[in-house]
């Protein structure tokens, strides 16, 4: 994919879902006329009749936004004493009761499951921790770093500290305060100035002062940063990622990658991990069913457009020869179609 992330012409003034929240980029949007009465209805039908109906608790929820889902959580705990979550869990199994789950948790709540998880065990899943970390805005890393303290009475950065090391924990660390730049305006004098320290602390000297990267890659604002990489290449006559890639390697090599292919293009760089998780013999399920939900309502349609593009394959065709199952037609459903 190197012709993509070399590609730096309209960088600066191409419009950036990195910051984008619920919008007409996803492909799943509130259903009209939502009754979500007559929803609960179906669900429990569906659930407790003999044999679970699942192509109804595909349509439903998938074709339900995530705030219209969680009034239909509250009603069906209102209606049968249980909670949808705990009836789905033991009606449903595999990466089907996985990916249903995930629909009706909330994104703030999702993220923060999906980082705990990643957490878990004796290995700690670093590629989950990048994926989140780079492409979430500081916003939405607020709001799962406070659905943390909540569920843990922990800081999220004190357990992360625990997980991982070095230079790859400063920079999680500084992710996770969520205190990058939200401004919109760019100093090009300061991106010139950026640009050159980057280089200084890397192409131009014996070693690399990864400190510097970490310090702007992390902090400064987007719109700031996609300046920064066209200061970089004119000085340079390499993009920053060429250089991270030279200089670097290991986690922190792939977090700062990522957060620079985030900076050109969040659609691109999900686009990419999507068809990582499914080339090859077998599939990295929990991967892909965390970018199909987290993306729903965001910006699934560009991912569409953006893995055409890349693959010169549908995003639906790859999911199609991938999975089978209820799995897989769920997963099919939150697509939306095909390009």
């Amino acid at each position: 994919m190197a012709s993509l992330w070399d590609d730096l012409d309209s960088l600066v003034n191409s419009p950036s879902s990195f910051s984008a929240k619920t919008g007409d980029r996803g492909t799943i949007k509130p259903k009209a006329n939502f009754d979500a009465g007559e929803d609960v209805a179906a669900l429990k039908d569906a659930i407790e009749g003999l044999g679970t109906k699942e192509k109804v608790l595909i349509d439903i929820l998938t074709h339900r936004s995530s705030a219209q889902r969680q009034v239909i959580c509250e009603a069906y705990q209102e209606a049968t004493g249980r909670t949808l979550r705990e009836d789905l869990k033991g009606d449903t199994d595999g990466d089907f009761e996985d990916l249903l789950v995930a629909l009706i948790t909330p994104p703030a709540k999702y993220d923060c499951h999906e980082v705990m998880r990643a957490m878990e065990g004796v290995v700690t899943e670093e590629s989950t921790l990048i994926e989140i970390f780079a492409s979430r805005s500081t916003e939405q890393i607020k709001a799962f770093c406070d659905v943390y303290l909540q569920e843990t009475e922990k800081k999220l950065t004190l357990d992360l500290k625990a997980e991982v090391s070095g230079d790859f924990c400063s920079a999680l660390l500084l992710l996770a305060e969520a205190t990058r730049d939200d401004s919109t305006t760019v100093d090009t004098e300061k991106a010139k100035e950026d640009a050159k320290t980057l280089y200084s602390a890397g192409e131009e000297k014996w070693g690399t002062d990864e400190s510097k990267f970490i310090d702007i890659l992390c902090q400064r604002s987007i719109p700031q940063l996609r300046q920064t990489l066209v200061e970089y290449k004119n000085i340079s006559g390499k993009t920053l990622q060429q250089s991270i890639e030279g200089e670097m390697s290991g986690d922190l090599e792939e977090l700062l990658v990522a957060i620079v292919k985030c900076v050109k293009s969040v659609p691109a760089y999900f686009a990419e991990r999507l068809y990582e998780c499914m080339k090859g013999a077998g599939t990295d399920e929990c991967t892909l069913n965390r970018i199909m939900v987290s993306r729903s309502e965001i910006d699934l349609l560009d991912i569409r457009t953006e893995f055409k593009k890349l693959y010169e394959y549908s995003l639906l065709s790859a999911i199609e020869s991938d999975l089978g199952g209820d799995h897989g037609d769920c997963v099919k459903a939150i697509c939306g179609g095909d390009d």
